[in-house]
């Protein structure tokens, strides 16, 4: 792989939510790899600090950004009404905790332009894109302004339109990733019935860009196998998520290493947008949640908050690739060197 574009094939993905952390990005970059913080579900300002708290450990990193789905906004009565019957619906889970569910918050993330404006401010070294295109106009600017520029797609099909914007690297996720998908396209929730590798090697005879395989990649063997298949890097988060240096919550940490969760699926019931998780109890029952990004994420917030402060991992998100079994604990820097062996 080019040297100069991530020095390594190792990248930690990003993870919303308070998972990635600065002190994982230096763990990931002690072990040989390259890390990255999020801006999902912050405000301008939070990412800013977080990027200048980064910025400090003296060591490169990326930023990832949420795409805005004007498509949805608002959403029409029909959908609104879809939300305002899961509201209802999750009454029963407010009043276990004694938590007051919000009102509906039908906005998608307004600060869009303030976080692309303060990138272009104080430059990243990496900056990626998930949930849709930043169009030409962004990529360029950030660009212009020293950032290489990933976009993330789930198919030939986003990645041949990811690729018409001019990215300086295309992540491809499969299906078996943990957390919400990438997808874009109407219809698409991921590809499925293929590996990662082979979902890989189709892109790239499709698109001649660096490409960054997602997917349950957890461990040397399936590093190498997506290397193989054409990719230049593997994005790896499960394999994380139970770390020292992980924001994860302790009952999600918890959860991977417990016997009891035996299964993922693909669920909306969280954030109103497809998502892989271990299949707890809120999973099992909202299986009908309808779409609804960001309304359902915000609606539920109080619910997963105080469900995660009672150290209870049935009503929290446990976003998790098909993998997470494999995820140990300990330091990252360990984890990544494991995964670097013998590269």
């Amino acid at each position: 792989m080019p040297e100069s574009l991530f020095g390594t094939p190792f990248v930690a993905a990003p993870m919303a939510g308070g998972t990635s952390t600065p002190a994982l990005v230096k763990a990931v970059h002690e072990g040989g790899g390259l890390g990255f913080i999020a801006a999902g579900y912050k405000s301008p300002e939070a990412m800013t600090a977080e990027i200048a708290a980064t910025r400090e450990l003296n060591v490169p990193f990326g930023m990832n950004v949420f795409v805005p789905d004007p498509g949805q906004l608002p959403p029409g009565p029909e959908a609104r009404a879809d939300i305002e019957a899961y509201r209802a619906a999750l009454e029963p889970e407010a009043a276990r905790y004694g938590v007051t569910l919000p009102p509906l918050r039908l906005d998608d993330d307004d600060a869009w332009q303030d976080k692309i404006d303060a990138l272009l401010a104080e430059p990243v070294e990496f900056v990626s894109f998930a949930f849709g295109l930043p169009g030409k106009p962004v990529v360029h600017a950030l660009q212009k302004a020293g950032s290489r520029v990933i976009s993330s797609v789930t198919s030939v099909d986003e990645a041949l339109a990811a690729a018409e914007e001019g990215p300086d690297a295309i992540a491809v996720q499969h299906s078996s990733a943990g957390g919400h998908t990438a997808a874009f396209l109407p219809g698409r929730r991921g590809q499925a019935g293929r590996t990662t590798a082979e979902l890989v090697a189709q892109v790239r005879a499709a698109v001649g860009l660096p490409l960054i395989a997602a997917g349950a990649v957890m461990d040397n063997a399936t590093l190498r196998e997506v290397l193989a298949a054409g990719a230049v890097a593997a994005q790896v988060g499960t394999a994380l998520v139970r770390t020292d240096e992980s924001g994860a919550r302790k009952p999600h940490k918890d959860a991977f290493g417990d016997p009891a969760f035996t299964e993922t699926a693909m669920t909306r019931a969280f954030t109103g947008r497809w998502a892989r998780s271990l299949v707890n109890e809120f999973v099992r029952d909202h299986q009908d949640a309808p779409e609804g990004y960001p309304a359902i994420h915000h609606l539920t917030s109080p619910v997963r908050a105080a469900s995660s402060a009672a150290g209870d991992p049935h009503r929290i998100n446990l976003w998790a690739g098909t993998g997470w079994q494999q995820a140990r604990e300990g330091s990252a820097k360990d984890v990544v060197r494991e995964f670097l062996n013998g590269l």
